[in-house]
């Protein structure tokens, strides 16, 4: 992933070889070549996908694009926190190295899983959780659309949530992570980022920005700070962020980086007939085709 943009722009060849400087190993060969075992493992995988993002949105502003709205599922945070000003890019590829790092750690420490639960509402998920609990940790790791939830957890309370799924009707699907991600599972981690965010210049958004934890905007950068450290064990409220997006009258979404699992996600939460236009910006060529449609 990403290979295009770095041979083809001397920008995104910036992005990548700064990736690989912060994190002290090559990061950009894995995003272009594999082997994909070694790409996913969390540590490498977080900087690799911002990295990717960070080229494409690169390339976005110097065609003069600039958000009106910025959002981003997990991860996609840091990114968005660049689109929105509030961070630099070397700043998010420092941010999100250090992140893996730390929920790596976490995850050795604390073994977990998660689980994605299809077809239920949220508010049944919650008394499905609040039932597993008997049995260790567990939360909702992700609200991703209406009757799309993922738990996480420790693996006999996601067993025991798995099974009450099925009982309500709807369908329990174990992901493969190497991590318990937004579970009290990765507490350890909470502290130890938000210091490691102190000395990092943190600036008001230049543009709204709605954050994973609260589904809102934020302004002050100590605040801002706060929500991403919590972010490692809260919840990702995409699906509200989405519907507050729709309510607000955006129109155009432009899902950037790699994969189209945002904009899937979109398609289910949008009302029919709503006009909205969705557009996947995860190579050069699919830039081009979105920066000459609109």
């Amino acid at each position: 992933m990403g290979k295009d943009l770095a041979e083809n722009s001397l920008k995104a060849r910036e992005v990548f070889d700064k990736v690989d400087q912060i994190c002290g190993k090559p990061i950009s060969r894995l995003c272009f070549e594999g082997p994909m075992a070694e790409l996913t493992l969390t540590d490498n995988l977080q900087p690799a996908i911002t990295a990717v993002s960070l080229a494409l949105l690169a390339l976005l502003q110097e065609e003069g694009l600039q958000p009106d709205v910025s959002a981003g599922h997990s991860l996609g945070e840091y990114p968005a926190l660049v689109a929105s000003g509030v961070i630099s890019a070397e700043d998010a590829l420092s941010l999100v190295h250090e992140r893996g790092r730390l929920m790596q750690r976490e995850a050795d420490l604390h073994p977990g899983g998660m689980v994605a639960v299809i077809g239920l509402a949220i508010h049944q998920v919650e008394d499905i959780v609040l039932s597993a609990k008997a049995k260790g940790i567990i939360s909702i790791a992700n609200h991703n659309s209406e009757q799309q939830v993922v738990l996480t957890g420790e693996k006999e309370a996601l067993s025991a949530a798995s099974k009450m799924v099925k009982e309500y009707g709807g369908k329990a699907i174990p992901l493969k992570v190497s991590g318990a991600w937004h579970s009290e599972l990765m507490r350890g981690a909470v502290g130890e980022f938000r210091e490691f965010m102190d000395p990092i210049p943190f600036f008001p958004p230049s543009s709204i920005m709605l954050f994973n934890a609260t589904a809102s905007s934020e302004k002050d950068p100590e605040a801002i700070k706060d929500i991403m450290a919590s972010q490692l064990v809260n919840r990702v409220r995409w699906y509200e962020i989405m519907k507050n997006m729709l309510a607000e009258g955006v129109e155009v979404f432009a899902e950037v980086g790699p994969k189209n699992v945002l904009a899937g996600l979109l398609k289910k939460t949008a009302p029919k007939q709503s006009g909205i236009k969705i557009y996947n910006v995860d190579s050069l060529s699919s830039l081009k085709e979105f920066v000459a449609s609109i």
